[in-house]
């Protein structure tokens, strides 16, 4: 005899049908506080950088945009043609292909800035290049996607996410400018914000990239080929970056704020384009490799920052080493011409009182060479 569960609440399988509505609800408002909450501190991030901001180097950047420029060819140049390559010789499905291809059109991620500060890189020109990137990023994402998938066979309309583009935009340039005109009027309290800053962006760093995989989790996918391009991928983009950046003469300071520019992408941005524009079903096979590449960057990051304060712990040392050996040097130096100085001047004090002509030896003393006092600058 079969059971009719067709209007039974205690069935086990209407149990589960009714559950499910409610799991999806629940995971759906548990993303949208996430999202509303990492937007507002990311905007509080992103004004405590701001104070790091001197408004004559800014205008310095924007009228002699020569920096500005080689991060623009690197993150619309570079990382979509590594992209193209990438997909081509792991042999991708179109799918995955396309989805790193996004990857590498899309502009510099905020996070770039948090790292570019941990590693004494140019503020400046950090902010600035992240907000051209944005800008750019409304007309060179439709323009690379075009150029390279025009040979490709797709079934979808690719969507660009201008709305999520005109979002970045707002959370990004708003707080800057309000932590400019800070350092601005209030130059001392700003330096104390942006170590606030930096200390909380780490914590949140942190926080986002947790959330970020446990929301995820069954999005995951374990196509090896995509985990190992989401690993290459922002080292790629960083150690070309560094060398375009050298090539071009730029300072080191420069080298490093453009090299961390180039690998750190919006990864927001990708997922937002890729859910706009697949079904649930492609989604499944694709947003694992943004989850991934997110992940993969800010471990890249914190590497870079971890062998950057290291060399510069060393090489404060050596310099402290140096300067103790050089007042050692000084000192021995110094104890030793004040000796002479004391001998020569008791030989002086000896030949005025004794009377008579002098003798000679008393000439002889008279003639012998005095050191002279040096000093260690």
């Amino acid at each position: 005899m079969r059971a009719n569960c067709s209007s039974s609440s205690a069935c086990p399988a209407n149990s589960s049908e009714e559950e499910l509505p409610v799991r999806l609800e629940v995971h759906g408002n548990l993303e949208l506080i996430f999202t509303v909450v990492s937007t507002v501190m990311m905007g509080l991030l992103m004004f405590s950088l701001g104070c790091s901001v001197e408004i004559q180097k800014l205008w310095s950047h924007i009228r002699r945009p020569w920096g500005i420029a080689v991060g623009l060819l690197c993150q619309f140049g570079l990382m979509p043609f590594t992209a193209y390559l990438l997909a081509i010789s792991f042999s991708l499905k179109p799918v995955q292909a396309i989805a790193v291809l996004i990857m590498g059109c899309c502009p510099g991620g905020t996070i770039s800035n948090i790292f570019t500060f941990w590693v004494d890189g140019d503020m400046d020109l950090s902010i600035s290049m992240t907000t051209c990137s944005t800008v750019a990023a409304l007309g060179m994402m439709p323009l690379c996607i075009y150029l390279y998938t025009s040979s490709w066979s797709l079934q979808q309309n690719l969507t660009i996410p201008y709305q999520n583009i005109g979002i970045t935009l707002v959370c990004l340039t708003i707080p800057v400018a309000f932590g400019v005109y800070v350092n601005y009027r209030w130059p001392k309290q700003s330096k104390i914000i942006l170590k606030i800053g930096a200390i909380v962006g780490g914590v949140l760093l942190l926080v986002v990239a947790v959330a970020g995989v446990v929301l995820a989790k069954g999005s995951w996918n374990s196509d090896i080929n995509l985990l190992t391009i989401s690993f290459i991928f922002p080292l790629i983009g960083h150690v070309t970056g560094f060398l375009l950046a050298l090539f071009t003469h730029q300072s080191w300071q420069r080298c490093r704020t453009i090299s961390l520019e180039t690998g750190a992408q919006n990864i927001q941005m990708c997922i937002t384009m890729l859910q706009l524009s697949f079904t649930a079903e492609h989604l499944a096979q694709m947003l694992s490799f943004p989850l991934a590449y997110g992940l993969f960057q800010l471990i890249d990051g914190f590497l870079i920052v971890a062998a950057y304060q290291t060399y510069k712990r060393r090489l404060k040392n050596k310099h402290g080493k140096k300067n103790s050996g050089c007042t050692e040097v000084c000192h021995t130096r110094k104890s030793t011409s004040s000796r002479e100085t004391n001998a020569f001047l008791e030989v002086n004090e000896e030949g005025a009182i004794t009377p008579g002509p002098p003798g000679p030896m008393d000439c002889h003393r008279a003639l012998e060479p005095v050191g002279h006092i040096t000093s260690c600058e």
